[in-house]
């Protein structure tokens, strides 16, 4: 299966439970792989052919910016559903990172694979 990515999508949208993290925008990093047959566009040259990668990356920004999720999980889960409800989007690898959460890291986060159901 062919692969679409977008890497290193930053957002700035409340994500935590403390009461800080509830008033303030952070940065929120999230990385999708989307797993998708790419052969037809590879072969027509037309971008009506495949994924829009503008298009997913743009609600991907909007729906961690309104979302307002106490967990990196639902947030990623969320976006999960939100790449899948394209059908042509097998499965989807999303990853959602919050720099400097924890002290002494860069980053904390998940990684989920989602796929559409049979």
């Amino acid at each position: 299966m062919d692969k679409i990515f977008i890497k290193d999508l930053i957002a700035r949208g409340i994500i935590g439970v403390n009461q800080w993290e509830r008033a303030i925008p952070q940065e929120i990093v999230i990385s999708l792989t989307l797993f998708v047959d790419i052969s037809v566009a590879a072969s027509s040259d037309k971008v009506e052919d495949t994924i829009n990668y503008s298009d997913i990356a743009k609600r991907a920004l909007q729906l961690a910016e309104t979302q307002k999720r106490l967990t990196v999980e639902s947030l990623a889960n969320d976006l999960a559903n939100m790449c899948l409800e394209d059908q042509r989007i097998a499965k989807v690898i999303v990853s959602v990172e919050k720099p400097g959460a924890v002290r002494f890291t860069r980053s904390v986060g998940v990684e989920i694979e989602r796929s559409q159901k049979t």
